[in-house]
């Protein structure tokens, strides 16, 4: 690459469901100390997509003291079905967030959990869901395992995004199969691929970027961090940083060492 192409270089933009974004970092809504302190860290992450969960947050409450005031103006807020065991709930729950939203084609994170001690997702469920959701217009985005066939018919059905988990949602563990989030990636190629659950600090993002995601969604790293804002501007510098690593392409390793200046 010639040095007038790496100073003109410029990122493509994050597409999702039609919508360009800025930020490949999205953030939950949850388990924040107060209000105030989870507007200051959307604001200070750059995220512009928040999810909220219908079945704990009453988004019809407009009052100035209310959960939607504490959402800094222009965000995308992507209704999610967090709570649900079965493909019944999601629905009814997806229904609500088209009715409180006002939107013909709503944007939706589709959660159904199998197990309430792991929150595992439901994988049989999560695929009937999205092919139903599909049909009756939704954009629906569903929190899965890390399965790369699943997530290969997870886009066949029309998902705007496939979003593998990294580790049990709010484990802050990290990536513990680096090797199914790549295969993943490299098998869905029409929708982007939005790690999900699980990452911990700013080097579990800045390593899932890295292997080529296209966007991060964290809530608990950040909510329960001892400084919440400060996190969430780690979070932000980690997901670029792990994004602009991909793009440049890692150097190969190798077995031996490799001498930085030529022999004498």
């Amino acid at each position: 690459m010639t040095e007038t192409k790496i100073k003109n270089f410029k990122d493509k933009p994050f597409t999702l469901a039609g919508k360009e974004y800025c930020s490949r970092l999205i953030l939950g809504s949850g388990k924040y100390p107060t209000l105030s302190i989870m507007k200051e860290a959307l604001i200070r992450s750059g995220a512009e997509i928040v999810t909220v969960a219908l079945r704990r947050v009453n988004l019809k409450d407009k009052s100035p003291q209310s959960f939607y005031e504490a959402i800094p103006k222009g965000m995308t807020i992507l209704p999610n079905t967090a709570g649900c065991y079965n493909v019944e709930d999601a629905i009814k729950v997806a229904h609500l967030a088209k009715e409180i939203l006002e939107t013909d084609h709503p944007l939706l994170k589709l959660e159904i959990i199998g197990d309430p001690q792991t929150l595992l997702p439901d994988t049989i469920g999560l695929l009937e869901a999205t092919k139903i959701l599909v049909k009756e217009g939704f954009k629906v985005l569903p929190y899965t395992n890390d399965d790369p066939i699943l997530a290969k018919k997870l886009e066949e059905a029309g998902a705007e995004a496939v979003m593998p988990l990294a580790s049990p949602i709010g484990s802050g563990q990290g990536l513990l199969n680096p090797n199914n989030i790549r295969w993943i990636i490299e098998r869905v190629k029409s929708v982007p691929v939005i790690v999900d659950a699980g990452v911990g600090t700013a080097s579990d993002a800045a390593e899932a970027m890295e292997l080529g995601a296209d966007g991060i969604l964290m809530n608990t790293a950040i909510a329960e961090a001892k400084n919440p804002v400060l996190m969430a501007q780690a979070m932000k510098m980690g997901v670029e940083a792990g994004r602009i690593a991909y793009l440049s392409g890692r150097m190969a390793k190798r077995d031996l060492a490799s001498a930085s200046s030529p022999p004498v």
